[in-house]
């Protein structure tokens, strides 16, 4: 550092500030600190800096498993968000024991600042009761809880955008092929699927579950089928592109003998066949308030945050009026 405070011609203090991205630096006397940074290729300590201020710039992200499409969108959305705070990023996964304490026990010894865990590892935290002392958290999609920030989408103003245009397209009912159970999204959407139903005067029927997975969309699409659903709300894409599988390989056709609406997005959704309708949640928003809500609450002590991400129908090809 006292090279490149010479080489810029500023103070130490100067060019620490810079390296830690300190307001308090003009702009011109920041771009020549970082030029001379550059040329005697500079780059600060991880170890040595964790040493002196007590923060590692490392944050952790938990996770139950990064098998489905909504979690590995979620990892990438937290780490371009993290390498955009400067933070590095350190990943565990529950595994099949579901063991939080040991998950807890690993970011401890990755020595992290402060973690973000993700959707269904959040009600083991909650149920588990545990941490890391002065470990700060954000949770994503859980109930508001006093110990640790969360951050959510509106699942169930999604699920109710669902099935009110699947209502306004005169099916008389829709059908849902719920998440698993332990999920809060999966129970948020159930929960606005129910809602919309009740206040359009239509019948609820009988809860179909899947499990996230394509494969388990279509099969239980042969259920949804035999009750005679003409409209179908999936709980996430994946389970909606088994249903549209199921529905074509019975020799029926969607949408016109069964409408189908998923819920996420994802990037491939427009490329089903047919291209699907779908609730549109913005993971790259989402990734970015929970690393900001982590952060702020690190380096700035910002109390525990509550924020709620809202949802967009997005109508494509796979919704029709009944017949």
């Amino acid at each position: 550092m006292a090279d490149v405070a010479e080489r810029a011609g500023v103070s130490g203090q100067t060019v620490s500030r810079v390296v830690n991205a300190s307001p308090r630096v003009d702009p011109d006397t920041r771009a020549r600190v970082e030029a001379a940074m550059s040329e005697l290729g500079y780059r600060p300590h991880r170890a040595a800096r964790a040493l002196r201020t007590g923060r590692t710039q490392t944050i952790g992200l938990m996770v139950s498993t990064l098998a489905s499409v909504g979690n590995s969108r979620m990892l990438q959305a937290v780490a371009d968000a993290a390498a955009g705070r400067g933070y590095a990023l350190t990943v565990v996964t529950l595994g099949a024991a579901g063991d939080v304490a040991a998950a807890f026990e690993r970011l401890a010894e990755q020595g992290v600042d402060g973690a973000i865990v993700l959707n269904e590892a959040t009600a083991r935290v909650r149920g588990a009761d545990v941490g890391a002392p002065g470990l700060r958290l954000v949770v994503v999609d859980s109930p508001r809880d006093d110990r640790f920030g969360v951050v959510e989408t509106d699942h169930a103003s999604g699920a109710r955008l669902a099935v009110e245009h699947l209502l306004t397209l005169g099916h008389a009912t829709v059908h849902h092929l719920a998440g698993p159970e332990g999920s809060f999204a999966a129970a948020e959407r159930e929960r606005g699927w129910r809602e919309a139903l009740s206040a359009g005067g239509a019948a609820v029927p009988r809860l179909v579950r899947g499990d996230w997975t394509s494969a388990s969309g279509h099969a239980a699409a042969s259920a949804l089928l035999d009750a005679g659903a003409t409209a179908v709300f999936a709980g996430n894409d994946q389970m909606a592109l088994g249903v549209l599988r199921a529905v074509a390989e019975s020799g029926r056709a969607v949408p016109g003998d069964v409408s189908v609406v998923g819920f996420d997005d994802v990037a491939d959704a427009a490329d089903y066949r047919p291209p699907l309708t779908t609730v549109r949640q913005d993971f790259d928003a989402l990734g970015a308030r929970a690393v900001a809500a982590l952060v702020d609450g690190i380096e700035a002590g910002a109390p525990a945050a509550f924020e709620t991400l809202p949802t967009r129908l997005i109508v494509r090809e796979s919704t029709a009026p009944a017949r």
